[in-house]
């Protein structure tokens, strides 16, 4: 019987098996794959080594050790947990004796949702005097989070969780995905096949048994789904570049670069035009000689959160706060207290919109499990930060749930996951949260336009009503003329808009007062040189703001849905709409019924739908042209009785479309805007 002993280290766990590994019958190749991923075991790579293990326990699966290691290197992959608590509970049924077996098993079956038998595996093991103190302290950490885990998952919140599908999660990694606060662009990480770097070792050189580099991916909203992404080909290069955040507005990437030569630090990159600029490291005191790998940006602009494992912290990685200096670069650097950070690892910080809702990720308080997301409040009037509260079940786990991001409006969030019956690895995930209480805060969007075309303008904002203090300056995007503004409720705003020598334009709101989200859409036409325009938007009383163009329209009775079987998703979102909002109008709002998009010309013919209006192609602003039928109606529920007819003639993917004043909009958006308002 030939013993395989690579390393002194694994010594004491051979000697916990009554038969050791014989690999007299293995190929040379199976023999060399063990002492390469036990070299790795040794070095605690337990990712890295963990396929070379799987291949080799499915070839030997009586072979008790291989088992054994495979079972402890699967409970570092969410998608591994079931097979680990299988090849675990077969080692333990045959040798108890095996060196930590139990508390192995214990976090298999914590991983695992067998909050029970976890809790009686771990207590057997801290009975044992000879675990050491390490061993001790991990056990206690991991009671407590079986305790916590009983508790959340036993009182679950009204979260609901979906894969984000095909289009976007692959079979390797997608994660940390950051989004602008309309929902609008999502940008994320990836990293498998397709990376520009491929597979490298720990100093980026290339190796068939090492990670896949990190590659950064873009992906836009396209009839309220992501399209297909893109790779940013002007910010990946060979070594790992991984998506860490978003401004609000999506004018500002940071990004995780480690180029071999440092620990890791934090840069950013502009959109100018369509692209991403070449990223520039963050200056100033928050990159530092350790690791500092993510970060936020504060709706002003002025403040940035970020992570950092700097020493003088609580324990292991702490969240930061900075401050833009007059120089622009970033000082004052304070660890945010006790408030948040632990002794434990706390990282992935994400301010919300409103600035005052700071969302992030900690191994510590009541944790079901390695990270979980928390939300802390500031309070406005010291600006201290209070209230820490657990994310509950099922948006946390018991696995690691990090870097949460929100929607401004609150309902949608997503973070990346390794659950059972995703893509792959770890995926990307849509949350929506069905929180109890509304974001109150006030979106502001629109373009910029001279002559027709979108120019890149200046744009100010004071608060009026705290002596003009500037609050934000920053410009539309010189390419598309877009801008987008999250302001904090409680105060009178005045924004001010500059191009050249041409007029400028003031807008001002007010967001006192107001009980929830609201947004408004405010394009500006810059004309000839001129006197200073005002637009003034009425005072806020309610949770929804009308654009100052749009007329206030009065919503009569819903109309009833009737036994039409909807065809699909999208179908039943709109007969949602149908019954809420059947019969709103309101001018420069109107509906059709869509039954092909294309962004190249090809040919259709809709023969079996003749008798049913004239058929048009309407090419719009984002250069998809749809083809319609029918004509235009004036409300949705119109729109639904002609599209009914439609898919009865057998076009099952048509759907109802909405343009206001010649734009395409989401159905959701009308509510957002304030045209879809439901009576009290």
């Amino acid at each position: 019987m030939k013993k395989v002993i690579t390393c002194i280290f694994l010594l004491s766990i051979f000697l916990s098996f009554s038969q050791v590994t014989n690999t007299r019958k293995w190929r040379k190749t199976e023999k060399d794959s063990l002492d390469n991923a036990l070299l790795l075991y040794d070095e605690k790579n337990y990712l890295i080594a963990l396929p070379i293990f799987d291949n080799i326990y499915h070839n030997h699966p009586k072979e008790e050790f291989i088992k054994y290691i495979f079972g402890r290197c699967a409970l570092c992959r969410s998608d591994k947990h079931e097979e680990a608590y299988s090849a675990l509970t077969e080692v333990y049924t045959k040798n108890k004796k095996v060196q930590d077996i139990e508390y192995d098993l214990a976090k298999a079956a914590h991983l695992t949702n067998k909050f029970d038998e976890a809790s009686t595996l771990v207590e057997s093991y801290l009975k044992n005097k000879r675990i050491s103190p390490e061993g001790r302290k991990d056990a206690e950490l991991l009671r407590h989070y079986i305790s916590n885990a009983k508790f959340h998952t036993a009182n679950p919140t009204k979260a609901k969780i979906t894969n984000l599908g095909s289009i976007i999660n692959t079979g390797a990694d997608e994660y940390v995905p950051t989004i602008t606060a309309d929902e609008s662009m999502m940008i994320y990480t990836y990293a498998g096949p397709k990376s520009k770097g491929g597979k490298v070792n720990a100093f980026l050189q290339p190796d068939p048994n090492g990670q896949y580099t990190e590659d950064i991916y873009l992906s836009v909203k396209e009839n309220d789904q992501f399209a297909a992404p893109i790779a940013l080909d002007s910010i990946n290069t060979p070594a790992h570049d991984a998506a860490i955040s978003l401004s609000h507005d999506g004018q500002i990437l940071f990004i995780y670069r480690d180029n071999g030569d440092d620990h890791g630090d934090i840069y950013q990159s502009f959109m100018i035009g369509e692209h991403f600029s070449k990223p520039v490291k963050l200056k100033g005191q928050v990159n530092s000689y350790s690791w500092d790998g993510h970060c936020s940006l504060a709706p002003d602009g002025k403040t940035l959160f970020f992570s950092s494992e700097r020493p003088g912290g609580y324990g292991g990685r702490d969240i930061y706060r900075a401050a833009l200096l007059p120089d622009s670069t970033w000082g004052n650097v304070v660890n945010m207290g006790d408030s948040i950070n632990t002794i434990y690892d706390d990282d992935a910080p994400f301010i919300h919109p409103d600035g005052i809702t700071l969302y992030f990720s900690s191994k510590g308080r009541t944790s079901m499990g390695g990270y979980d997301i928390f939300q802390c409040t500031m309070n406005p009037v010291d600006s201290s930060w209070k209230m820490t509260e657990h994310m509950g079940y099922p948006i946390n786990s018991t696995d690691d749930d990090i870097y949460f991001v929100l929607s401004a409006y609150g309902t949608n969030g997503y973070y990346s996951s390794g659950k059972k019956g995703g893509s792959g690895l770890k995926d990307l995930y849509l949350i929506e949260t069905n929180f109890p209480q509304q974001k109150m805060l006030y979106m502001v969007k629109g373009k910029t336009t001279s002559e027709k075309n979108p120019v890149e303008a200046d744009i100010k904002i004071e608060m009026t009503s705290k002596n003009n203090k500037v609050f934000k300056q920053f410009s539309s995007n010189e390419g598309s003329g877009n801008y987008l503004v999250t302001l904090p409720a409680g105060s009178e705003y005045k924004i001010t808009y500059t191009y050249k020598d041409k007029s400028a334009q003031v807008f001002t709101l007010s967001t006192i007062g107001i009980t929830g989200f609201t947004s408004t859409i405010h394009d500006v036409v810059f004309e000839n040189k001129d006197t200073v325009k005002t637009v003034i938007t009425p005072t806020i009383t309610s949770t929804v703001v009308v654009t100052p163009t749009v007329a206030v329209v009065t919503n009569t009775a819903p109309v009833k849905t009737d036994n039409f079987v909807p065809r699909n998703k999208v179908h039943e979102k709109i007969m949602k709409y149908v019954e809420k909002y059947g019969d709103v109008s309101a001018e420069g709002l109107e509906f059709r019924v869509q039954i092909a998009a294309y962004k190249f010309p090809k040919n259709y013919t809709y023969k079996h739908l003749k008798g049913l209006g004239k058929v048009e192609n309407l090419l719009l602003d984002d250069g998809i042209t749809r083809i319609t039928i029918g004509g235009n109606f004036s409300t949705i529920g119109k729109a639904w009785e002609h599209n009914k007819k439609v898919i009865n003639k057998g076009q099952t993917d048509a759907f109802v479309t909405a343009l206001y004043k010649g734009k395409r909009v989401y159905l959701e958006d009308l509510e957002k805007m304030g045209i879809y308002v439901q009576k009290q």
